[in-house]
């Protein structure tokens, strides 16, 4: 890839993340896009093939840009299922403030536009996957709670992590983000870890 396309495809996905949150996800269009970038709509396509694959894109370069490999790390590097499914709550709790802005204004969007709902389906099948690894290794440590087929485990906690709980939590309810993450924590470590296994307070 030359660095001129590069440039070109970054001030693209900057200006579509810039446009998404100032219209809160409602109607960004491809015109619009490619005229605050100073570029043709069929520039645009030239280096995002359709709409949805823009919006896809830009939700990627929004993790990129807030280092989500750096955030992840100390889950990724997690020695036991307790730690992984510790450490997994902390990185997303502590995630969702950083990406509220475009998250919420692609979650709208996503509403009535079928490429804005691609694109937060592509966020949050990654998002689902990290649940995933978390269940999947308390399962095989044999510390999941003997109540929960794992697949109906990862549902749930997906579910307790969506960003639709964090707001109402945080943003209507009044928690701090430390309540929230601690709670949050306390309340999956006796849902989803077999009674005797979770460690001590």
């Amino acid at each position: 890839m030359s660095s001129e396309k590069s440039l070109t495809q970054q001030r693209i996905l900057e200006t579509t993340v810039k446009l998404m949150q100032q219209k809160h996800g409602k109607g960004v269009r491809i015109e619009e896009i490619a005229r605050a970038v100073g570029i043709s709509r069929q520039a645009v396509y030239l280096h995002f093939p359709s709409r949805a694959d823009l919006l896809m894109a830009a939700g990627r370069y929004i993790d990129e840009q807030n280092h989500l490999d750096q955030r992840l790390e100390e889950f990724l590097q997690a020695s036991d299922g307790i730690k992984s499914l510790t450490s997994y709550i902390d990185f997303w709790g502590n995630y969702i403030p950083v990406i509220y802005g475009p998250a919420k204004a692609l979650l709208r969007a996503s509403e009535t536009d079928r490429a804005a709902s691609a694109a937060w389906d592509d966020r949050m099948a990654a998002m689902y996957e990290g649940c995933r690894c978390v269940i999947n290794c308390l399962q095989r440590e044999h510390l999941l709670a003997p109540n929960w087929k794992e697949k109906d485990a990862i549902d749930i906690m997906y579910g307790i992590l969506s960003i639709s709980v964090w707001e109402q939590l945080t943003l209507e309810k009044g928690w701090t983000q430390k309540q929230y993450i601690d709670r949050i924590k306390q309340m999956m470590m006796q849902t989803l870890v077999s009674p005797g296994k979770q460690p001590d307070k």
